[in-house]
């Protein structure tokens, strides 16, 4: 039995999936976090949050490192680690500074911050050779300006430093960048108390369908476990409305994206990571467009496992622990599976989700949520905003999209002003 310690979570998916994976294991973990309540209102009622089933819950400031350090090596001390893990973005970096403080296993602390950057990503990606959108870093917005009439509308504006699609937006003019920059301004500090870089990314905007590969390296090998399509919604957003594993595309596309996801993990420098590396095939090549060294979110892991038996929050617990990760594939009678997402289309107030009892029935679902009445929605803007999801799969081919489609199109979510 193994003990990891855990730096803070997502509340998603990934808060429930890491510790089943550890206790699976046939291990245990200590929970570090600087806020507890951040997460106890996410578990569903009546039920304990899977976080509470740490061996122990620690409190201090994990947006401090130089604090953290020192507190995280006592507790080494006394509890004694075998390795480090989080899940969530804007703890990695600090996640592999602890281990490497701790000398147990795990990625190089600057890698890891170089792909949770975007823009140091790009940096890095292109020194290497990595192909990718034409780009631009702005301190401020006469800056971005310039850039923009140098590379030419239209153009993705993002942060640097956040997550989910969040103040991503397509800008096709002048105005659009200056409501674009603006709003990402205003938003100086993330949802976890940390100072944002005041700073945005320009990037050439890319033609042609988005894929995801998901891979996992360790000990200096990195092995491609499948590759993912998407789709969007909510322009001049970015809003993921669904994925299917493994994604229906060429034998030459399917290549040309593992090869290119490949040398993105190991241009960075990335090792003992589960990543998900985001990559549009379009039509000159494929161009990366982020590298993200943690297993993928919106159910994508789960996606995996049906068809595949791959379990990638597994994984991640294995490479953090410096233990060869099970990546065979097991037969699990499903060909492709595919999740699609409700998401809002105006503001209000849940009443609820007409036609749920009658989708949570159809033979070929995976898995339904839907939020609880009374809750308050926007029109969404990012992934935080979904009201739900189906999860569909099919065993003869590559129609789990177009089923999950279907059964979302059932769903009739009732959203009144008041």
């Amino acid at each position: 039995m193994a003990h990891l310690l855990m730096v803070e979570s997502w509340v998603g998916s990934m808060s429930r999936l890491l510790p089943r994976a550890i206790r699976e294991g046939g291990h245990e973990f200590t929970f570090l976090t600087r806020d507890l309540h951040h997460y106890l209102g996410t578990a569903p009622e009546g039920v304990r949050h899977p976080l509470l089933s740490a061996r122990h819950v620690l409190t201090a400031d994990t947006n401090d490192a130089g604090l953290l350090l020192p507190f995280a090596e006592r507790a080494h001390a006394s509890l004694r680690f075998d390795g480090v893990i989080t899940s969530c973005d804007y703890y990695l970096p600090v996640a592999a500074g602890i281990a490497t403080r701790l000398n147990l296993p795990g990625p190089d602390p600057a890698a890891v911050e170089n792909a949770c950057r975007k823009d140091l990503t790009r940096q890095v990606l292109a020194e290497a050779g990595v192909p990718g959108p034409r780009f631009a870093v702005c301190r401020d917005h006469a800056e971005a300006v310039r850039a923009a009439r140098e590379t030419g509308l239209p153009l993705v504006l993002k942060p640097v430093d956040l997550c989910a699609g969040m103040f991503v937006r397509r800008v096709d003019d002048e105005t659009g960048l200056a409501e674009a920059h603006r709003a990402l301004m205003d938003f100086p500090v993330n949802a976890r108390g940390q100072a944002r870089a005041p700073v945005v990314l320009l990037e050439e905007f890319l033609h042609g369908p988005e894929v995801s590969v998901e891979t996992v390296t360790f000990a200096g090998r990195t092995e491609v476990v499948g590759v993912t399509d998407k789709s969007t919604g909510g322009a001049p957003a970015f809003v993921e409305t669904g994925h299917m594993f493994p994604a229906a595309l060429s034998d030459e596309d399917d290549r040309a994206a593992r090869e290119t996801a490949v040398r993105a993990v190991e241009a960075l420098g990335l090792d003992a990571v589960v990543a998900h590396t985001e990559i549009k095939l379009t039509p000159d090549g494929p161009r990366v467009v982020e590298v993200n060294p943690r297993p993928a979110g919106n159910r994508i892991t789960e996606l995996v496992r049906h068809v595949t038996g791959i379990d990638l929050a597994a994984a991640c617990v294995n490479v953090a622990l410096g233990r060869a990760p099970d990546l065979r594939p097991l037969a699990t009678g499903l060909h492709s599976a595919a999740i699609a997402f409700l998401v809002p289309g105006a503001g209000g107030v849940l009443e609820g989700v007409d036609g749920a009892d009658e989708v949570g029935e159809a033979a070929d679902v995976l898995e339904l949520s839907v939020a609880q009445p009374g809750t308050r929605v926007g029109v969404a803007s990012s992934n935080n905003e979904y009201l739900g999801h189906v999860m569909a799969g099919d065993a003869d081919g590559p129609g789990a999209r177009a089923g999950a489609e279907a059964l979302l199109a059932r769903l009739r979510p009732q959203v009144v002003n008041r």
